[in-house]
């Protein structure tokens, strides 16, 4: 949580984006080694190289966004950015941007005027829908807190209630623990208020939609035999397409140990898509 109380300093940010320590992909290494006689190598490669991909993607989109954050801001946002941002970044790397697929639209540290005339930030504040987005920790907010800290906590939520703005706190254990649970949250609300809607669909290639609604006509995992009879596609374009789909966040591999990497099932991002 983003406040003018209560926060480490720390000289920069230290992004952990390595394939073999993060513990997602490091619970796909464990399978895809465990049941190799079910896929292939050229598979497991591919898989794992696309997840390099996306961190890489990420990490390179976030120092760009980030050094432009940075760039246009001053005195005491600045200040606020230079600070230990870990709750934000886990955040921002495991529910906002998994979900919204891009930093567009998102401001760090987000600066405006109480109506006592305090400044006050928000980690993150989402444009399309006017929307503050944070991290709390228990300690900062609930373990250790104060009479003069639960105060200030209340006044700036009155703050963003005065400018109608949605408030959309994730804790960090739940960030941590249950990351999709967050994310189906945010997309649910996102498309409450617009951020994610019917209109939004032809923003996708042809391609990729046309595959989404196939999926949902089929309600069950689809596989690369059926990526081929909806679209009429053959085996190498329709390998690059679920890759591409798998990088946008639109699909996942099916978590079944049997069929780890030959079945798919839709993310709800690519659902809501289609609403």
């Amino acid at each position: 949580m983003s406040e003018q109380l209560d926060r480490e300093e720390s000289p920069k940010i230290t992004l952990l984006f390595d394939v073999i320590t993060h513990p997602r992909s490091s619970s796909v290494i464990d399978q895809s080694v465990k049941h190799t006689p079910l896929v292939s190598l050229g598979e497991q490669v591919a898989f794992l190289f696309s997840l390099e991909e996306a961190m890489y993607m990420f990490d390179k989109q976030f120092e760009e966004y980030f050094n432009e954050q940075k760039r246009t801001a001053n005195g005491r946002r600045l200040e606020m950015l230079s600070k230990n941002l870990s709750g934000e970044m886990q955040l921002l790397k495991e529910v906002l941007w998994p979900v919204i697929g891009s930093f567009e639209g998102i401001e760090m540290e987000y600066e405006m005027v109480s109506l006592t005339g305090v400044r006050i930030y928000g980690d993150f504040f989402y444009k399309p829908i006017q929307a503050i987005i944070e991290s709390e920790g228990f300690v900062v907010h609930a373990e250790m807190i104060t009479r003069d800290r639960f105060d200030f906590e209340k006044m700036r939520i009155r703050t963003f209630a005065q400018h109608d703005y949605p408030f959309i706190p994730f804790t960090r254990d739940d960030v941590d623990k249950k990351p999709e649970v967050c994310r189906r949250t945010l997309y649910g609300i996102l498309g409450k208020h617009g951020g994610i809607g019917k209109k939004d669909q032809y923003v996708l290639p042809v391609y990729e939609r046309e595959l989404i609604r196939y999926a949902l006509r089929l309600n069950r995992p689809f596989g690369l035999t059926d990526v081929g009879y909806c679209l009429q596609l053959g085996k190498t374009s329709s390998l690059i397409l679920l890759r591409q789909m798998r990088e946008k966040n639109l699909i996942r591999p099916l978590s079944d140990e049997r069929v780890r990497v030959h079945f798919y099932e839709l993310e709800d991002k690519a659902k809501m898509y289609m609403m």
